[in-house]
């Protein structure tokens, strides 16, 4: 039974060091779901920027290919060609360009958590914690004693007297 007291407060040391890590630890749940969390923003961000990659190469294709696109764009930046004329009309607002809109800078979040150091030292604290609770419960049971004890040999007694 001594044993064992013993090695249930090794694993007590070990349980809170292993519950520490895996609930606050530098690798628990909880960091691992806010990383997948940044994950899937930065995906959706990636993807979204990726449209709009298509749709300029598209619209780049129709500029650099298509005569009727140039024609359009380059009446809107006020060109016209040699067999139209040219009519202003004051107090109309000026035709606004499209712009794209290309998302939000998305910065890193560091994930808090749990040192591994601590979560190692927290388990120590716990194992000599209960050791030492251990120790003192079977100080005062009397299991353990510090008193050095008189041997008192009991039964027949023996005498050691010399042969003739």
């Amino acid at each position: 039974m001594k044993r064992a007291k013993y090695l249930i407060t090794v694993f007590l040391g070990t349980f809170v060091y292993v519950g520490l890590s895996l609930l606050f630890g530098q690798n628990s749940v909880n960091c691992y779901n806010q990383l997948s969390e940044q994950k899937k923003l930065i995906s959706k961000q990636t993807s979204e920027i990726e449209n709009i990659n298509s749709e300029l190469q598209l619209e780049l294709t129709a500029l650099e290919n298509d005569k009727a696109v140039i024609a359009a764009y380059a009446r809107r930046l006020d060109y016209v060609s040699n067999d139209e004329k040219l009519v202003k009309i004051n107090g109309l607002k000026p035709l606004q360009t499209t712009l794209y809109d290309t998302g939000s800078v998305l910065h890193h979040e560091e994930v808090p958590f749990v040192p591994e150091m601590v979560c190692k030292l927290l388990g120590l604290f716990s194992f000599f914690f209960s050791l030492l609770t251990i120790f003192l419960i079977d100080l005062v049971k009397g299991n353990i004693s510090f008193k050095k004890e008189k041997t008192i040999v009991t039964g027949i007694p023996v005498y050691d007297l010399p042969q003739i």
